[in-house]
């Protein structure tokens, strides 16, 4: 699917539909987000949190919560700043590939 596309966000909206409104709203802010190559988004806590009014500790709580709950990774990390990127679940690709029988 493609992120340029409203149909992307309009499925992301549907498949968050069970986490509160603070938590879809950040799931939203990392799939609107640049990323890089990994699909990290490479901001930090606070310049997120700063992006939707939000302070650093509730934003870093609610993400917390995402990561437990299967919607957000840890991609990569940098000192102290960790870098974070939407998961399978969040983005509904399909990352497993079939086994074939061996000939």
């Amino acid at each position: 699917m493609n992120a340029t596309d409203g149909t992307y966000y309009r499925t992301l909206l549907r498949r968050t539909a069970g986490l509160s409104a603070s938590q879809r709203l950040i799931v939203l802010m990392y799939a609107m987000m640049p990323t890089d190559r990994a699909g990290a988004v490479r901001m930090t806590g606070q310049e997120l949190a700063a992006e939707v009014n939000m302070t650093p500790t509730v934003f870093s709580r609610m993400r917390r919560q995402l990561v437990e709950a299967g919607w957000l990774e840890q991609s990569d990390r940098f000192s102290n700043i960790v870098y974070y990127r939407l998961t399978p679940r969040a983005t509904g690709e399909e990352n497993v590939v079939p086994m074939r029988r061996a000939l």
